[in-house]
């Protein structure tokens, strides 16, 4: 009970605001962007991320980041990392690419046993490919159109097949199914504040470059999630990209 109650709530909280969120677009009008007939809604909830992120998030990855030294950075990054081969493992079973599952199966069961629970990634230096994948993308694959782009409060960037991909996924997620609260809560605080750490250096960059942070961040997202689902994903190890909070949780180049 400990375990589903939470998942419950967050399912039915991603469900209600995916249903506010068509709800809004209704009201777009003609002349809406055909990518993003959402926009206005979009902006404003980009808008509360990007406040969340900078009164919250950044200064906790700066901290963290200015304080834990970048063995141990690493270390984290690798576990969770591991983590989600197993569920890349999955979606490309899902996606019929069996060479793929094979390769995350052999790397979980070589970090894990080798890595010392997935610390270390002996899988890359044994040139064992990454194929990462989520359920958005499987439904991608099997011709599920991703629908209106969507701005998701604190996830952030997504679309309408990719927020239903993401509920999957929650499901999917080992972290997610421990029942276990606290140390449920503080590895997916720990997830957070470790893949925002990672960012911080593309945040600056977007902040210095773009002129329209929101349009950018967009396309780029769109961008990325199409060529991953035709097939042009690095299979080699990749920065864990969803954009910060305000550009995305994700998760997103994996800038969910």
């Amino acid at each position: 009970m400990k375990q589903s109650i939470p998942l419950k709530k967050l399912s039915g909280w991603a469900a209600a605001t995916l249903a506010i969120v068509l709800l809004q677009g209704c009201a777009t009008g003609p002349q809406a962007n055909p990518v993003d007939p959402l926009e206005p809604f979009n902006r404003g909830v980009y808008s509360f991320n990007e406040g969340l992120d900078r009164a919250v998030l950044k200064p906790v990855a700066t901290a963290y980041q200015n304080i834990t030294p970048s063995p141990v950075r690493t270390g984290v990054t690798n576990f969770f990392e591991n983590i989600s081969d197993v569920w890349s493992m999955v979606n490309n079973a899902l996606q019929a690419k069996p060479a793929e599952a094979v390769d995350s199966f052999f790397r979980v069961t070589t970090n894990t046993f080798w890595g010392v629970g997935g610390i270390f990634d002996v899988a890359t230096e044994l040139k064992i490919p990454k194929h990462k994948e989520d359920f958005g993308q499987t439904l991608g694959t099997w011709g599920l159109s991703s629908g209106p782009y969507v701005v998701l409060p604190l996830f952030g960037p997504s679309s309408v097949r990719d927020t239903a991909g993401r509920l999957v996924d929650m499901q999917g997620d080992l972290v997610s199914q421990s029942g276990n609260v606290p140390v449920r809560n503080s590895l997916k605080t720990l997830d957070l504040v470790d893949t925002r750490a990672s960012l911080l250096r593309a945040g600056e960059l977007l902040d210095q470059a773009a002129l329209d942070k929101y349009a950018f961040t967009r396309d780029v997202y769109l961008q990325r999630r199409e060529s991953l689902i035709n097939g042009n994903q690095r299979t080699e190890p990749e920065e864990r990209f969803d954009l910060p909070a305000g550009a995305s949780a994700s998760p997103a180049p994996n800038p969910q």
